[in-house]
């Protein structure tokens, strides 16, 4: 069994360039309906276009990091903005939620509007 994740885009070369600028990976294929495929340590990633883009409010896809406050900072640097919650549970200070465990996560949204965590893993 292999996992895949599929993001909508209801711009597809928008949403490549934020790929390629924000988090600095780059397609491995474009598929013959236009998608981009791209290989994230082992992991199928998949950019399609479609009307329904960000429409989801949950989170679409977790990536791993080592460093949420490094990985945070890196990708503020080149233009991302996380988002900000203030929930009974849950409420980040400088977009990081911080576990009553130590465990830090993070938010954002891509181009396209949809929710991507970063975690340490």
């Amino acid at each position: 069994m292999q996992l895949a994740v599929t993001l909508p885009a209801s711009d597809i070369e928008r949403a490549k360039d934020w790929y390629e600028r924000v988090l600095r990976i780059e397609p491995v294929r474009t598929l013959d309906s236009g998608s981009y495929l791209y290989d994230v340590e082992g992991t199928a990633l998949l950019i399609y276009q479609s009307e329904f883009a960000g429409t989801n409010q949950a989170t679409a896809a977790g990536i791993g990091v080592d460093d949420v406050e490094q990985t945070v900072a890196e990708l503020r640097s080149r233009g991302a903005v996380f988002e900000e919650y203030d929930l009974p549970d849950m409420h980040t200070v400088d977009g990081i939620f911080t576990a009553p465990t130590g465990e830090k996560m993070a938010w954002l949204k891509d181009s396209e509007g949809n929710i991507l965590s970063f975690a340490a893993m």
